[in-house]
């Protein structure tokens, strides 16, 4: 909830520029604070920011640095968001024998009262100065384990915005629903779940979090250029990236699935880079169908949870790395007990041979493919993904992705796109337009249409649902 706070804090002051939201109260920020920057596997994810306990000084030999810095009045920020959202999914599936029903409705509400914050900020060119002919401690332990990994480099603080007074974060959730029918999840042992008809859920919660004064919601960097043998220079340029030198070059190419990145999207790259992961969408179509199933349910489930989504993305990461996952069954977290739930539908705990399999190996990453373009997609945008999603309406968003690659054109009476009317055609123009595509209507004939300046936006869209469609085909649900 504080993750989340502070991310909207950022997305609203700062869209697209250089602040990083605090994931943790626990981080401790300061000026001069070192900070470990992790790329991705996939070229389109954004990078996790981990905070350390050590600052500049602790890696650097000789005398520390001292910093001179300026404090400013920022703005006074409060916040207040709201989700609803409300619906009734059937699944049937034979001969699997797979029933499935659930309804429910979530109302959550999110206030954050920040109050007066104040930003602080780094003489950079006394650092400069003071930077020169310094070298590094290449010896120091965070030093060598940082180095070891290939996409981790260090970020030194160079700014921050924190409170100025006692500020909250209060959240109020209010979850009902009903459950009933018999789930059977299949795997390399018949697992069968049965819920009993009719069931009750309910969750009801408020929480307030009490922040003190000087709390740092977020921060800017500055990234290291390092040396082999010490020496060290400041990132100042936007688009500028640090890094070990490795035989004379200072930036490795980002290591991923996906290369060839552009700064301008078009069909045909959106096109190229859909066809490179065809084979992640065939395999999870491939899947047996109660399988299939149950992933959908548990995917649409998580759409409106931020936090279970990003946790599910390092979880389904840690598996692809041959790593157990952190998490503990007997937790009542409900963001920990949707992401243990798939992993049961996977059949994960206690099956080592499975794990290490090559077929087990590339259906992990297929599914890290899906949950990490969802994990980049926005809230706003997986909210109205969520209000359509069902494998109707899901494979018609397939047909129009494929619109989209093709720079072609549809006609809405086709008996495809049948599910695209009224506010579920709003909802898709909607969907599609908060990721940097136009939906050009002429009558029944629809255009597409792709923004020059919105490239990652556009193919996480296509990437997700692709992905859902493949995942849905052939399931019967309602919505």
């Amino acid at each position: 909830m504080f993750a989340t706070a502070t991310k909207n804090f950022v997305e609203e002051v700062d869209k697209d520029g250089v602040l990083i939201p605090v994931s943790s109260l626990n981080d401790s920020i300061k000026i001069l604070s070192l900070v470990i920057k992790r790329r991705r596997y996939w070229f389109w994810q954004k990078p996790k920011y981990l905070a350390t306990d050590f600052c500049f000084n602790d890696i650097l030999k000789g005398q520390p640095i001292l910093p001179v810095l300026t404090e400013t009045d920022f703005i006074k920020y409060n916040g207040r968001f709201s989700d609803n959202m409300q619906g009734n999914i059937e699944a049937n599936l034979h001969p699997e024998a797979v029933n499935l029903s659930v309804e429910g409705k979530d109302s959550s509400k999110l206030r954050s009262a920040f109050g007066s914050l104040k930003k602080e900020e780094l003489d950079l060119q006394k650092l400069l100065r003071d930077s020169k002919d310094r070298v590094l401690d290449m010896s120091h332990s965070l030093i060598q384990q940082t180095k070891e990994k290939r996409r981790e480099v260090f970020g030194v603080v160079k700014e921050r915005i924190e409170t100025t007074q006692p500020s909250s974060v209060i959240e109020e959730v209010q979850q009902t629903g009903a459950l009933g029918g018999l789930l059977s999840l299949c795997g390399p042992k018949a697992l069968k779940v049965s819920f009993k008809e009719n069931a009750n859920l309910a969750k009801d919660s408020n929480v307030t979090m009490e922040l003190p004064p000087h709390t740092t919601i977020a921060y800017g960097l500055s990234e290291l250029e390092v040396k082999p043998n010490g020496h060290y220079e400041l990132c100042l340029m936007s688009g500028t990236h640090g890094g070990f030198e490795v035989d004379g070059s200072s930036e490795e190419q980002l290591v991923g699935a996906i290369d060839g990145h552009k700064n301008t999207a078009n069909s045909n790259w959106l096109k190229e880079e859909l066809d490179k992961l065809g084979s992640h969408f065939q395999l999870l179509s491939g899947l047996k169908a109660s399988t299939r199933s149950s992933l959908f349910q548990y995917f649409c489930s998580v759409l409106k949870e931020r936090e279970a989504v990003s946790l599910l993305e390092s979880v389904l990461n840690q598996m692809r790395h041959g790593e157990r996952p952190p998490l503990d069954s007997g937790q009542a977290d409900s963001q920990t007990q949707t992401v243990q739930a798939l992993l049961e539908v996977l059949v994960l705990s206690g099956e080592e041979k499975s794990v290490e399999t090559e077929d087990f190996s590339c259906t992990l990453l297929a599914l890290h493919l899906v949950i990490s373009a969802l994990d980049e997609m926005s809230d706003d945008c997986r909210a109205v993904l969520g209000s359509c999603c069902t494998p109707q309406v899901l494979k018609s968003l397939d047909l129009l992705v494929q619109c989209v690659t093709e720079a072609g054109e549809m006609s809405l009476s086709s008996g495809d796109l049948a599910p695209l009317t009224g506010d579920t055609y709003q909802r898709t123009e909607l969907l599609f337009a908060s990721c940097g595509v136009s939906l050009k209507r002429d009558g029944e004939l629809l255009r597409t249409e792709v923004s020059r300046q919105q490239t990652d936006p556009t193919l996480i869209l296509c990437i997700v649902v692709k992905g859902l469609a493949a995942i849905s085909h052939s399931v019967q649900c309602h919505l």
